[in-house]
């Protein structure tokens, strides 16, 4: 991450950081936390949000802001519990939706991700991003899983190997079967 401000951000930064010290409880947090994530200052722009919500604990534009950061900070659970607040308050949140959307592909959760995309897709039927998860997702339902080893189905061995192998277990020995048949 780099600490380095571009010149506008800086100044936009620096006043409503004096503005948010001056008055803590004030709601300047939030754009300060939105000029943070600008510039990619996530670390913080997740401080100053969580502090804000102290004061503002339904604030759904802030919660919104810090899913995305904790999203940006690779921290997936975070950014969900977080989101899923939000959208518990307003559920056709379309920032947050989309968000959740990519999070549950990631996750491979399928259905939470499709209803995510249907939100976003009953408010705009040309959203490109959606639609593309959407296709993705569709095309994973019609893949056949693949099993991994564990899952698939033993090899039958044959009779007479099975009745070879048990009566050298029987007796307590061990040898290789095949040089019975």
């Amino acid at each position: 991450m780099s600490s380095r401000k571009p010149p506008a951000n800086a100044m936009e930064i620096d006043r409503l950081a004096i503005q948010l010290a001056k008055d803590p409880q004030s709601k300047a947090f939030l754009p300060l936390a939105e000029e943070y994530c600008k510039v990619g200052m996530w670390e913080e722009a997740v401080s100053v949000v969580e502090d804000g919500l102290k004061y503002y604990p339904g604030f759904i534009t802030a919660m919104v802001v810090l899913g995305r950061a904790y999203e940006q900070l690779n921290q997936p659970t975070k950014a969900r519990a977080v989101l899923e607040g939000a959208i518990k308050l307003s559920p056709e949140n379309l920032r947050a939706h989309r968000i959740l959307m990519k999070i549950y592909a990631a996750q491979g959760l399928s259905d939470e991700a499709s209803k995510s995309c249907r939100v976003l897709l009953s408010m705009n039927p040309k959203d490109e991003e959606a639609l593309s998860v959407q296709a993705s997702l569709k095309a994973q339902e019609i893949e056949p899983p693949s099993l991994s080893a564990s899952e698939a189905e033993p090899v039958p061995t044959p009779q007479h190997l099975q009745t070879a192998s048990a009566l050298n277990h029987d007796r307590g020995t061990v040898s290789d079967t095949r040089s019975l048949s």
